[in-house]
């Protein structure tokens, strides 16, 4: 029996996996924008999130939650983390038992600093969750080229069985048992991406980048390890495959907000001028505590943190990059 899939969400993200999915199983995706569920069912595109891009005549879009959550084998929820407890607590009253519960969400919630999985966890107890995570720019999935992504569970047998869900063509899906890690990597390399593009809204050159990038990746990965995510996870897809992406694709939109505050722009504009949320904006604030509560230094995120909350300009921090003291790579103090 082929598995019913429902995906809750109607963003780039969201439209792209069930897109992806409808080849290998009957998917129904829920969205609350009725424009957007007509555009889907009827004309095959998502104007709003990507617009000029055909998608499969088998995704079948609904405006009404239970249609897209009673009768799926699979529940995957691509909502931004301000808004996935609400719509969990919503699915929570159509949703059957035991069926595994996929976030496609790489952000943290700020009240309770909880991952999403954790969310999952409090909310729907009883149900196998993992995360779908990697260097997956939505746009050029859509338009058929190859990317690679982690399908990420802790019980092993579950993550294979669901692999062939999300595995299709040239869309490579690996699967990975550390789920903490491979969570914790798609949140914390927005952060990385923010700085990045302040670097380049400023004008700085490829060797400024490959220093933000490398130093960034070891916080990201000193912090994931105090967590308890393994090393190597930092090492793939999830941490450095997604970093890298996400630093360099004129298509990432942390790294938009990160150019747009090189160029002096303030960030409740640039916030309000976007379409879709950049996750690295809200989670600074609870990366800085997770770093706190762990003690664990994190100079790149303070900066991001310092500069999305209107602290100091992207100018001051480059300014302040260029005259701190440096020690050991390995073992920073």
């Amino acid at each position: 029996m082929r598995l019913r899939v429902g995906l809750l969400g109607g963003g780039s993200w969201g439209t792209t996996v069930a897109s992806v999915v409808s080849r290998n199983a009957p998917i129904t995706l829920w969205a609350r924008d009725a424009a957007t569920v007509d555009g889907i069912n009827r004309l095959h595109e998502n104007h709003k999130y990507l617009p000029g891009i055909k998608l499969p005549p088998a995704l079948r879009a609904t405006a009404d939650m239970a249609e897209a959550v009673a009768g799926a084998d699979v529940l995957v929820v691509g909502v931004p983390s301000h808004s996935f407890r609400a719509v969990l607590e919503e699915a929570k009253r159509h949703l059957r038992p035991w069926v595994p519960v996929i976030s496609l969400t790489k952000g943290l919630e700020l009240d309770t600093e909880k991952r999403m999985t954790e969310l999952i966890e409090d909310i729907l107890p009883g149900h196998p969750v993992g995360v779908l995570t990697g260097p997956n720019l939505a746009r050029e999935i859509m338009g058929g080229q190859a990317a690679a992504s982690v399908l990420s569970m802790e019980d092993e047998i579950v993550v294979r069985a669901l692999q062939p869900l999300f595995h299709s063509g040239l869309f490579r899906v690996y699967t990975n048992t550390d789920l903490l890690g491979c969570e914790l990597g798609g949140v914390l390399k927005n952060i990385v991406a923010i700085a990045v593009g302040m670097g380049d809204g400023l004008g700085a050159g490829d060797n400024t980048r490959a220093a933000l990038m490398t130093r960034g990746l070891a916080e990201i990965t000193r912090l994931g390890v105090a967590m308890g995510g393994r090393a190597e996870t930092f090492a793939g897809l999830a941490g450095m495959g997604d970093l890298i992406a996400t630093c360099t694709s004129a298509l990432s939109r942390n790294r938009h907000v990160g150019v747009e505050l090189g160029r002096g722009r303030a960030i409740d504009d640039i916030v309000a001028d976007m379409h879709m949320v950049a996750e690295g904006v809200k989670s600074a604030p609870t990366v800085i505590a997770l770093a706190r509560h762990h003690g664990i230094d994190m100079p790149i995120a303070r900066d991001v943190f310092d500069a999305t909350q209107g602290r100091r300009s992207a100018q001051e921090i480059f300014r302040g990059l260029l005259r701190s003291s440096v020690g050991d790579e390995a073992h920073p103090g």
